[in-house]
Formats: C-alpha cells, structure tokens, sequence
C-alpha cells in the first residue's frame, strides 16, 4: 500500500506511536473509512470513532473461529480443512466486531503459512474492495458474530516450536507447515539444534524421537506414528533434503531427537 501510495503522489503517514497526534491527524484527514490489515495490538476507541463510517478489519479466519493474533498458525496446527478472511466493523473487544461478509479458503495437505497467507490476502483483497462499494454506498449491514464457535488464536510462543516427538506424528507434520517458513520447528540431535523444514507421516513405530531409518530415508518414531524428514537444517547451514544432510553427517539408526 506504501509503494502504491508513493507513486501516485498519495501521503503516506506512518507513526511510530499512536498517541493522540496521529488520531487527531486521522480525523482531520476527513476519511469515509479506516482499514486495518495485520496489526498486532487493539486500537483505542478514539481512533476507531475517526472516521465517519468507521473501522474495518480484514481478518484472516472466519470469524468467531480464531479471533486473536496467529489465525493462519492455529488454524494449521488444528488441522482444519477450511479458513477464510472476515471483514469485520471493529469495536473496543478483540476481534469481536459485526462482520460484513466472510470469504472462505479450503486449506489444502501441502499448505503452510506462506502459501496460505498468500490465499488469504487475494481473497481479503477481493473481499475489502467489495465491502468498500457497500460501505461507500451507505449499505452495508454488518451482522453480530455468533456466540458458538469462539476460539482464539494465541500469538506463536518460540517453546511451541521446539517438536515433542511424545506428540502423534500428525500434529507434529501440522506443526512444520505452521511454522514454515518462519520461524521453522526444530529439535536437538546430539546436543544440536536442528530446523525441520518438510516431513511426512510414515507407518513405522518406535520409542519417540527414535530415529528408525537413517538412509537413504530419514524416519523418526512419535507418540503415534513416525515421521518421514524430508528436509531440514544444521544452524548456520543450508536447507538440505534428508539424503544431503545424511551425507554430511553420520547418523546411525537408534539415535535419538529431542
């Protein structure tokens, strides 16, 4: 928005604090609408009254599922099969606002939070531009968020991205989509710390973190299951599928993550 702004010779104004200058400087732009897009903190009611017709939120879930700061994260580590973008009128709560319409996106087995994000913001685009003829028009009609269905999505705490091989290989495989591609899951090999990029479930068993199969195949046991590595990363190295990274380092079958 910044660089489209640029170059069409638009103001762009970028406080580093949202103290009462920049909501004065908010009202006196006259403004029929505020959008809020990915910010990480509640706005005060001043700034949100600013406007003449108010704030709105693109939102990446369908709301009132995963209100809070990592919806795409929760959402992927839960296994969902289906999220979406809500264009929400905001108010003094968190993510609690009526909202206008809702667009849903199917998440597919290979997604993570790259290519789900990228999903999200073409249909949150399409669905602003969309809102904003309503708004504009005077028609929109924002409904209350239903009060069944409420989940939040906590912000990603580092620890949740340390694997527990205790944990059943398929919530371990939605936790590398999840933090992929940042921050990366990891776990220790030898007093090591190791980024795990790509993994896949397998059918063999084993005690966890058990490493089964060490060539020229990567599998290591969990709580339930095992998990095919099919890709991962030594700190300060490359990303390197398994058969790379087990050329570079001898690693024997009963050897152990975590």
């Amino acid at each position: 928005m910044k660089r489209y702004a640029l170059e069409r010779g638009l103001q762009v104004y970028q406080p580093e604090k949202l103290r009462a200058e920049a909501v004065e400087r908010v009202k006196a732009s006259g403004s029929d609408a505020m959008i809020v897009v990915a910010y990480g903190l509640l706005l005060p009611q001043t700034l949100l009254d600013a406007t003449q017709r108010g704030a709105w939120n693109i939102h990446a879930s369908l709301l009132p599922r995963w209100r809070g700061a990592a919806p795409i994260q929760r959402a992927l580590l839960a296994g969902d099969v289906e999220t979406g973008v809500s264009i929400m009128k905001m108010d003094a709560g968190l993510d609690t606002g009526p909202v206008l319409t809702r667009r849903s996106v199917s998440i597919a087995p290979e997604d993570d939070t790259g290519t789900l994000t990228e999903k999200l913001a073409q249909a949150g685009a399409d669905a602003i531009v969309a809102a904003l003829d309503a708004i504009g028009r005077g028609i929109a009609q924002p409904a209350p968020q239903p009060t069944a269905g409420v989940t939040y999505a906590a912000k990603i705490d580092k620890r949740e991205t340390t694997l527990d091989w205790a944990r059943p290989a398929i919530e371990l495989e939605r936790a590398i989509r999840a933090f992929r591609p940042a921050p990366g899951a990891s776990t220790v090999l030898n007093g090591e710390v190791i980024k795990v990029w790509a993994a896949r479930r397998a059918a063999d068993r084993g005690a966890p973190g058990e490493i089964l199969r060490a060539g020229p195949e990567l599998v290591v046991a969990c709580g339930e299951g095992a998990l095919q590595i099919l890709e991962l990363q030594r700190a300060g190295g490359k990303r390197l599928d398994a058969t790379q990274f087990l050329r570079g380092r001898a690693v024997a079958a009963g050897a152990r993550f975590g």
